[in-house]
């Protein structure tokens, strides 16, 4: 109902009236849905603009076909899928069809494929280019994207380095299979990249954004890549967003020139416009779940109903979370 970062003040629960489908639409009841750090950015306003309140939220549920409007070829009422919308907070949501993805269990292991998995896939072969052999360092790498990225890279035979805020954070890094965790809190991470890396980093997947990007910039290898897919530290206070003058949002000298002297590139990511190539990329984490070789990390702590939305986001902040943070809307008895 108002524009703010801070999510509490800038939502209410409303009540709204069901309607008639609309061709191509299906009417979709919500099991669970998925918390992101950009729920604050899209509440602010940052995602959509000229949009104004009030709006929907939510990027992604899982979730039982009610109805079928006229037009729906591929799929059926009591199938369960998965979705991304703008729209997913709520117990129901209208949505069209081709939004919807059938999975073949209903769990929420399936949601942090739509998003964090797909972000991670994608990014990271568009934009960072990633091969084999590489050095590779994700930051935040306990979080939902930030988790599939180091198994990605370890898939493709890469030495994996994680970032993480504690030693339980480590731990769970170690389990998927990260070579080197540095718990930020305890060490310095230029500190260890100068250390251990003398030669640099080829491939960096940055999500947090401030010093820990500089950190990265001044520690690249040769050729080597940023794929920045987020900022995550100035979400919250929005200082992320606080340059609004085009002429101001060149980088520090000190960032071009480090660039410049290791040919090196950063390249930022956002889903949106690479959703030509989600269904493959969707089919191939599926099969590397199914098959044990990866990994769909969904954080225990539990939620539930709209109420705990707001709770589970400032949860995903306190940085205690490993993998995706997701709220349950309903029991399955009553699906």
């Amino acid at each position: 109902h108002t524009l703010s970062s801070n999510f509490r003040e800038a939502t209410h629960i409303v009540e709204a009236e069901h309607r008639e489908l609309k061709r191509d639409e299906v009417l979709l009841k919500n099991i669970w849905v998925g918390i992101n750090a950009s729920d604050i950015n899209y509440t602010a306003g940052h995602y959509r603009p000229g949009l104004s309140p009030p709006f929907d939220a939510g990027f992604e549920a899982i979730s039982k076909v009610e109805r079928c409007g006229e037009g729906v070829k591929h799929l059926k009422e009591g199938e369960i899928v998965v979705s991304t919308s703008f729209s997913a907070f709520g117990e129901y949501q209208y949505l069209k069809a081709s939004r919807c993805v059938p999975v073949p269990q209903l769990t929420p292991g399936m949601l942090p494929l739509i998003v964090s998995g797909l972000t991670a896939s994608l990014s990271l072969e568009f934009v960072g280019r990633m091969s084999s052999n590489e050095t590779v360092l994700v930051t935040a790498a306990a979080g939902a994207t930030g988790s599939f990225a180091v198994q990605l890279a370890k898939l493709n035979g890469n030495h994996v380095i994680g970032t993480c805020s504690s030693d339980e954070k480590g731990r769970f890094l170690t389990q998927l299979g990260c070579d080197r965790v540095v718990n930020y809190r305890k060490e310095k991470l230029g500190d260890v990249l100068k250390r251990e890396y003398p030669k640099g980093v080829d491939l960096v997947y940055e999500c947090v954004g401030g010093d820990m990007y500089d950190t990265c910039v001044q520690n690249l290898a040769v050729k080597g890549r940023i794929v920045v897919i987020g900022m995550i530290s100035g979400y919250e206070d929005q200082s992320t967003w606080a340059n609004k003058n085009p002429a101001q949002l060149v980088g520090k000298p000190k960032v071009e020139s480090e660039l410049l002297k290791k040919s090196a590139s950063v390249g930022g990511f956002f889903l949106n416009h690479f959703l030509a190539h989600a269904p493959e990329h969707m089919q191939r984490l599926s099969q590397l779940v199914a098959s044990g070789k990866l990994r769909s990390a969904v954080d225990p702590s539990e939620f539930f109903g709209l109420e705990d939305i707001p709770k589970a986001i400032d949860y995903m902040y306190s940085r205690k979370n490993k993998g995706k943070v997701v709220v349950k809307l309903c029991n399955e008895a009553s699906l």
